[in-house]
Parts: structure tokens; sequence; C-alpha cells
């Protein structure tokens, strides 16, 4: 048996920190699978998950632009990949499992419908009488129902670990709002298998929680200048990302604009990573679990953000919604995108021949929690040009949106 090197604080044979979790000692899938020779059960996770037809849809989802307001602006797709290299990087450094990491970063959105959350918030509106929508709970139906690809099972059977940080990354759903403020979705999945609801999700489920926060904060400075609906100087106010530019002023006074807001965000990144990292390692050193079940047992997140980061973030939102998700243009845009999305579903739901065959046939006489749930997966699984492409078929006239 060759040489093994551990670092300090890693767990022999693996590399892993002992409070990371434990590919080989996962609590497995839900329909019981033959181990990989070459692959650990959550890589497997995360390549299921990228070869699903879910993900790829992601890449015409919007994620604040719609997909026609030009090429560079982020979609769900890259947004999602910004978020598993931040996750990975964070997960890297902490001694985690990087791989549960990423497949939880790359899993995170996709439950969303078209349109962003614009078409969530129609979809909610819709599906109020039914039990509402949840983009999380979404995501949970695509990988255990929705993806119809393996013969012995519905879903993509991912492991325990991935399905409980997915439902999770933002902390514990019981008992804090009770049984009755869950998601149908997720009570359904619940009863099949336990997810811990009332616990906290493993530190590489939290790390990917962050990294969603970084990645956005950043690219959606970028995607708000890129529109013009802010101009670099009103950045020089801002916490955080204020200071970031005033050193690259300073390093560079006449730095073209392309390069100064590259230099400013990448900076803004560096800076909300190593915050992470140093929080997280105080929290670890505080609380010294020993093991995965001891971070989900610890009673807070101990991934997290300094409380000085986490004010500072906080403003920085604060700043991203007041001057690019409620501006005018974006509002304007995205009010007619949910009013697309829900004239889609009320004509789908009033006449469900108007659904493809396969759909159609499943939601005839169905029940009408059963037949509401069905038109809303389909709805949800639109991407922004076959909505559209659809309320055209549907309907006289279609809102130009962009």
């Amino acid at each position: 048996m060759g040489d093994v090197r551990v670092s300090a604080g890693r767990t022999a044979g693996t590399g892993l920190a002992p409070y990371a979790s434990q590919a080989a000692q996962s609590r497995g899938r839900l329909y019981p699978e033959a181990e990989s020779a070459s692959r650990t059960a959550f890589q497997r996770d995360r390549d299921r998950i990228v070869h699903s037809t879910a993900f790829r849809r992601l890449k015409q989802k919007t994620q604040v632009f719609i997909h026609d307001e030009g090429d560079h602006y982020r979609t769900r797709l890259t947004h999602t990949l910004e978020v598993a290299q931040i996750a990975r990087s964070i997960a890297r450094t902490l001694g985690l499992d990087e791989d549960l990491a990423e497949a939880l970063a790359l899993a995170h959105d996709l439950g969303h419908p078209p349109f962003g959350h614009a078409g969530e918030r129609a979809l909610d509106a819709c599906m109020a009488p039914y039990g509402g929508f949840d983009h999380n709970a979404q995501s949970l139906r695509v990988v255990t129902r929705l993806e119809r690809r393996y013969a012995q099972f519905d879903g993509l059977n991912l492991t325990w670990e991935t399905l409980e940080g997915l439902v999770k990354h933002n902390g514990p759903l019981l008992p804090a709002k009770g049984k009755a403020g869950l998601p149908r979705a997720i009570l359904a999945y619940q009863e099949q298998q336990d997810l811990e609801l009332a616990t906290y999700a493993s530190l590489e489920a939290q790390v990917a929680a962050l990294a969603d926060d970084i990645a956005y904060d950043t690219h959606d400075i970028d995607d708000g200048l890129r529109a013009g609906l802010i101009e670099l100087d009103e950045l020089a106010g801002v916490p955080l990302v204020g200071a970031c530019l005033k050193e690259v002023r300073a390093t560079w006074p006449e730095l073209e604009r392309p390069r100064a807001i590259h230099e400013t965000l990448r900076r803004l990144i560096g800076a909300m990573v190593e915050d992470v990292v140093s929080m997280t390692r105080r929290n670890l050193a505080r609380f010294k679990p020993a093991c995965a079940a001891d971070v989900r047992h610890a009673g807070e997140r101990l991934c997290a953000f300094s409380a000085q980061m986490e004010e500072a973030e906080r403003a920085l939102k604060a700043f991203l919604q007041r001057r690019v998700y409620r501006h005018e243009r974006v509002v304007g845009i995205m009010d007619e995108a949910g009013r697309l999305v829900s004239e889609l579903f009320s004509r789908y739901l009033a006449e469900p021949d108007t659904l493809p065959a396969q759909w159609a046939a499943e939601v005839a006489g169905a029940a009408p929690d059963a037949r509401a749930r069905r038109t809303c997966d389909f709805v949800a699984g639109m991407t922004d040009p076959f909505a559209l492409l659809e309320h055209r078929r549907l309907f006289d006239a279609t809102p130009e949106l962009g």
C-alpha cells in the first residue's frame, strides 16, 4: 500500500477534515445501487446533475436580464457554474468534500422557472390554492421525481447527503416553521426518506449557500454596470465594493473601465471568500466538531460571514435591490414576464389538451391538486424562449420582452 500523507487535522486516507462529509460513509440512496469502482458517491451525484435535462435548460433561464438582452449577461447556468467554482475553492481550503459542495452548487437552481424570480412569484400566486410554489422545493422535486432517465427509478437517486443539503442549505426547516409552513414537495419526500429537517446541513451545503451569495452579489454588479443601470463611480460609496474600487484606482489610476470593473470584482470575491474561510475556522475552533454529525447538531451555522462582512454584504444587497432589481427597466420586463407565466399556467390548467400529448394524458382525470402540480411542473421546466414560443402559440398577443 502506498504512502498516504495526511496534513494536520485531516483524516487518513481521504485527506479531508474529520468534520467533512465522508463519501465512503454516506447514508446511501433511496434506491440501493452498486458502488462505482472509479468514482465516489458524491462524484456520481455531481455527474448525474450535470447530465440531467434540467441542468441543460438553465442555459436559457433568466438570472436578472432575460436571454435576448445580450450575450454576456449571466443566465442561470453561468451563475450556477460561478457558484460551483467558488464553493469548490472554499471547500478545498477548509478540508471539505469538494465534490459534494460542487454537486450542491450545481443543483441549487434546478427548480427555477423561466424568467427568474418573476416567474417564481407568478407560479407561487397561481399555485396558492394548491400549496404554492417554491424553487428550492421544486429542485428537490426535479432530482427525485421529474428527471426520468433511469430504468429502475424516477429522479436521479442522489445520496442522502446531497438531498439533505439541497433542502436545508439555508438552515433547519423544523421546528421553527412547523410542518404547516413547509412546501408540499419537501413534506412528500420526507415521508419516503427522513432528511432530518430540524438539524443544520453539512458544512459542504453551508459552503454552497454562501458561494451562491458571493456569486450573485458580484456578478449582478457586473451585469448592472454592463446594462447601464449603475455607474462605476456610484460603487465608491457602497460598503465593501467601494474599498475594492479605491484600491484598484490607487494602483492603476488610468486603467480602462472594463479592466477596472474586473479588478474590482475579483477583489470583492477574494475578500468575501477569505472572510468566510476565516470566520468558519474560528467557529470550528470554538465548537471543535469531531464529525459531520457534530456540524448538524451545532445549533448554528458554522460556515458564515463575520459580523462586519455580514453588515457590509447586507448593504451591498440593498444597493442592488434598489438600483438593479427594482430598476424600472427590469421591473417592467419582469412584470410582463410574470404575466406571461401566469397566462400559460391558467390556459394549460383550464385546457389540458393544449399541453403536449404525454403531459395531457397525465393530467386527464387527475384530482385538482395533482392536476395543478403537474401543470406547474411543465411551466416551471420551461426555458425563457420556449415559454415565449408557447405563449405565441396559445395567445393572440405576446409581450415583447427586452
